[in-house]
């Protein structure tokens, strides 16, 4: 296929410390004007000579103390129980302007932009993180998500502010009432980078994954090759290694890459520790943990069903509260989508700042539509009902029996990147831990792909209401941190792997869709019936059609529930 020829280009590189680029400034006078801040100043940098004249390596300062470490820890075999993610210091937890306070979680309903908390059942009864009893571990998965982040550019939250301030700058300007916060209110927020909450997650995450999991490090020959994308880096494609101390922008991507080895390795090895394969994710590069971009059906009105089922939902649920909402800004049009611009600052101010006052001007059931919307969005957009979307997840899943069969991949039809998984180096086969780092909307493609049917149990979403038996709810599927963690097994326990069991932040999933693995209780499948089950669906989703065939396809006529265009 034609799709291996796409160039490849990919850095493996220690993984090394990045700095953004933010530009400062000083805020207006006029509300919604721009505030930033960036540290270190600007033109100052550190000395190392300097530095290390005051604070000396440990090892010459002598009285280190004692210094041995322990052994691996393994509590997802050992200990009876794990604590759940749960809660999310040090965000100040919101109200609702009807006062629910401890009755409703507003953070719940941010969906996407929800803080990932542990999942407590997908259907299956008393099935935890902990591997089933007389099990062992033998190999560990992880596919997550970055942390909490700022907002795309250009998005929605800073065009509210920009039409705020330049209302402001007319002196039509007046908020009253609840709104009265808008006339000194500044706007704060950057851009796609992980705020420091945001940072912290994947810290932690790598930290958990390290008590869960260490142990299987045992079983490593050499060094793990972990794997991001590159979004927002300056592509140099005749580059083979690309020194990571050099660039002066770094995406959540990459940067959760590094949070996580932080975590999972110590602030003072990790650097050492591994090796951090960066995949270009641009136009012309193969990538499966950033597919759309070699997929025209992900970039062009077949993906923009999920904008067009939320903008339909949005006209309903926040009626009311534009009605509500507009007395208070005498002489500014406010419109639908400037109150939702509101709704969505409430969370990205809040992973942002800790805070933010937007959160309170909505109704609890104002923000069980907000995630509503944003679960129609991903339905359709990036999840089971639309046609392009199992197109996209499924090169990872090539990538996934791969690595469980420890055979290379030969056939390139699909988004894998020939140049990456011919080599032993950048693709290696006999991991006992993979970690791949990727977006949200990819996690929530190669769910369908891999045919985890129970999420989509409740069908197609309706546009006018929310559905009693609601399924897809995409706080559980893909929030700021989410994990899929794939647990490959014997049982009974031996050095050779008998089943595999997935879960999604934490919740087990059944696998009742992947042929011959039935409803086992504790969401286990005999390894071998789930690679055949994978290979089924590899040959099941059509990759050159669903991605590149010239169809037409509208929410009218959206049945679907697999992520394929129907046949």
């Amino acid at each position: 296929m034609f799709f291996n020829l796409l160039p490849a280009f990919v850095s493996v590189v220690w993984a090394s410390r990045i700095s953004a680029a933010v530009v400062s400034g000083k805020a207006s006078s006029f509300a919604g004007s721009t505030s930033t801040f960036q540290f270190p100043p600007t033109d100052v940098t550190a000395t190392a000579s300097l530095i290390n004249s005051f604070f000396p390596d440990a090892s010459e300062v002598d009285f280190a103390g004692p210094t041995p470490t322990g052994d691996e820890a393994e509590s997802v075999a050992t200990a009876p129980a794990l604590s759940p993610v749960k809660g999310y210091f040090p965000l100040i937890r919101p109200n609702t302007s009807d006062k629910k306070g401890k009755a409703f979680d507003v953070v719940d309903s941010w969906a996407n932009l929800s803080p990932m908390q542990s999942v407590k059942s997908f259907g299956l009864d008393n099935t935890t993180e902990q591997i089933p009893e007389g099990c062992k571990i033998n190999q560990v998965f992880l596919l997550h998500r970055h942390g909490a982040r700022y907002p795309t550019s250009g998005s929605s939250p800073a065009t509210f502010a920009a039409n705020v301030h330049s209302a402001a700058g007319n002196g039509t300007f007046i908020a009253t009432g609840p709104l009265e916060f808008l006339n000194t209110w500044t706007y704060r927020l950057g851009a796609e980078i992980l705020t420091p909450f945001g940072r912290e997650q994947l810290f932690n995450m790598g930290v958990g994954f390290r008590v869960k999991y260490g142990d299987l490090l045992k079983n490593f020959t050499g060094l793990p090759v972990w794997r991001t994308t590159s979004e927002g880096e300056p592509v140099v494609p005749n580059q083979a290694i690309l020194d990571l101390s050099t660039l002066n922008r770094a995406h959540a991507d990459i940067r959760a890459g590094l949070h996580f080895a932080a975590g999972f390795f110590g602030v003072q090895s990790y650097q050492s520790s591994y090796y951090q394969v960066i995949g270009i994710e641009q136009d012309g590069f193969n990538n499966t943990l950033a597919p759309y971009d070699q997929c025209p059906n992900a970039n062009n009105n077949i993906s923009s069903l999920g904008g067009e089922a939320t903008e339909a939902w949005t006209n309903v649920y926040l009626v009311d509260a534009q009605k509500r909402l507009i007395p208070f800004l005498p002489g500014f049009n406010l419109t639908i989508n400037d109150v939702a611009a509101m709704q969505t600052l409430c969370p990205y101010e809040t992973v942002a700042l800790g805070y933010s006052a937007f959160c309170d001007l909505f109704t609890e059931e104002e923000w069980k539509g907000f995630a509503y919307g944003i679960d129609l969005d991903f339905w359709y957009g990036n999840g089971p009902g639309n046609p392009a979307v199992s197109a996209q997840g499924i090169g990872w899943v090539q990538e996934l029996v791969s690595r469980l069969t420890q055979t290379q991949i030969t056939t390139f039809d699909s988004t894998v990147n020939g140049t990456l998984v011919s080599s032993n180096i950048t693709f290696p086969l006999y991991q006992p831990i993979y970690v791949d780092a990727t977006h949200d909307t990819v996690i929530s493609a190669i769910l369908p792909a891999m045919n985890f049917t129970s999420l989509a149990a409740g069908g197609p979403l309706p546009l006018d209401h929310i559905p009693k038996n609601h399924t897809y709810k995409v706080r559980e599927i893909s929030p700021f941190a989410s994990q899929l963690v794939g647990q490959v097994l014997s049982c009974p326990a031996s050095d050779t792997p008998t089943h595999i069991r997935w879960l999604l932040n934490d919740g087990v999933l059944p696998q009742s869709g992947i042929k011959g693995c039935g409803d086992d209780p504790d969401g286990l499948c005999e390894l071998e019936t789930f690679i055949a089950g994978m290979k089924q669906r590899i040959k099941e989703v059509d990759f050159v059609f669903d991605c590149f065939a010239n169809y037409t396809f509208s929410l009218a006529n959206d049945t679907i529930t697999n992520g394929q265009f129907p046949k």
